[in-house]
């Protein structure tokens, strides 16, 4: 088999980061150690550590580029014919055979290649990658493999194990719901209890999930998998709203448009504003309103706020609140968050009476099974109820 590069996107701690910026950069400086023993076993040639974005955004790269033009320029100069690409932040519960199995495919035949998720990557192998010299600019790796499938006519397979591979450490909340993990690694789990991390109202989430006469908001990015997880094993009802799925890792650079239509009534190539129904609730009431909201539709909530955030500001990222703003809110403290509409969010959802907890894609999908864990399997009572 022919030799396999890695290339790992790193974002190194830095002093002046807000203390929960650099916790994440910690957690993910713990996570690269970890990876380049894994990538050592599972029989890698080289592994480049390259350094990442300042915002940490896994697979992304250097300020003022994209991840796509990055990626190209490795190509050139490193020389690399064969690789596994990732951010130090990605599938913290990857294991030695999927990382051996990923190894082999990027050493195999021409025009394959392997992903944890072919419609939102984390990591990716891929044996020819010389046809990433032409790869566009795309703003992160999550559409490298349908970029990879459409215009470069590759063969892409998903890994097994779906679930577990799509955890990713993007906020500390995220590093609080991996350390929940039998199989997380100990300098994960160790980091967390060094600081204290917990799940905001854990024990409430739980007391909800396992009450049929009660019902859960679940609200943002997830999908089909997360919905049926739910109703096989939550008692209480599911009061079930995906919107904005594919706010991150959806790129028209990515997408083969073919023969279609002129899109009427919108430019070419641009995406609809992003528009979320709890968002529309919330800009008419402002948000403070957002415990009375969840009382009025359920008794608790897991909600995304990231996709509030778009619904509010756009899907451009720069335009919303720090990361440090983003992940104090996470974890629900207000007062760690600057920015006022988000601060109020926060603050509602903090002292709400019934338990509402807020974070990023990752708590909407891989996360919920970690999060809700703890439970009997449930009687023919649980259920879904749709909007009404």
């Amino acid at each position: 088999m022919a030799g396999v590069d890695v290339v790992i996107f790193h974002h190194a701690p830095r002093d002046d980061d807000p203390p929960l910026v650099r916790l994440l950069a910690e957690a993910h400086s713990r996570l690269l150690k970890h990876q380049l023993d894994l990538w050592g076993e599972a029989g890698a040639t080289r592994v480049l550590v390259v350094p990442g974005r300042e915002d940490a955004s896994p697979g992304s790269t250097a300020a003022g580029e994209s991840f796509g033009g990055r990626l190209a320029q490795l190509i050139d100069e490193q020389r690399i014919r064969r690789l596994v690409v990732m951010g130090s932040g990605a599938v913290p519960l990857l294991r030695r055979r999927d990382a051996e199995r990923l190894v082999r495919v990027a050493g195999g035949p021409a025009r394959q290649a392997a992903t944890n998720n072919r419609y939102s990557s984390d990591i990716c192998a891929i044996s020819d990658a010389t046809v990433l010299r032409t790869v566009p600019a795309l703003p992160s790796d999550n559409a490298l493999p349908r970029w990879l499938e459409e215009h470069a006519a590759f063969s892409v397979t998903d890994l097994p194990g779906r679930d577990r591979l799509a955890l990713d450490l993007d906020t500390p909340l995220d590093l609080a719901l991996v350390a929940l993990s039998s199989r997380a690694p100990a300098a994960l789990v160790a980091l967390a209890a060094e600081h204290g991390l917990e799940i905001p109202r854990l024990a409430e989430l739980r007391g909800l999930a396992a009450d049929p006469r009660r019902e859960m908001l679940v609200f943002g990015r997830s999908g089909s998998r997360t919905l049926r997880w739910l109703e096989r094993n939550v008692r209480c009802r599911v009061r079930f709203l995906a919107e904005e799925r594919g706010l991150r890792a959806s790129s028209p650079l990515a997408i083969a448009t073919g023969e279609a239509p002129p899109m009427q009534g919108r430019r070419a190539g641009r995406s609809r504003r992003p528009r979320a129904t709890l968002g529309r609730l919330i800009a008419e009431r402002g948000a403070g309103s957002l415990a009375s909201i969840v009382g009025d539709l359920a008794d608790g909530a897991i909600i995304d706020s990231r996709v509030l955030l778009a619904d509010r500001l756009g899907a451009d990222e720069s335009r919303w609140p720090s990361a440090a703003d983003r992940f104090g809110s996470d974890l629900l403290r207000p007062d760690e968050v600057s920015d006022r509409w988000l601060a109020d969010l926060t603050r509602s959802a903090a002292g709400a009476s019934s338990p509402i907890l807020m974070g990023a894609h990752t708590l909407l999908g891989p996360g919920i099974p970690l999060l809700l864990r703890r439970l009997h399997r449930p009687s023919q009572q649980g259920g879904h109820a749709a909007l009404r």
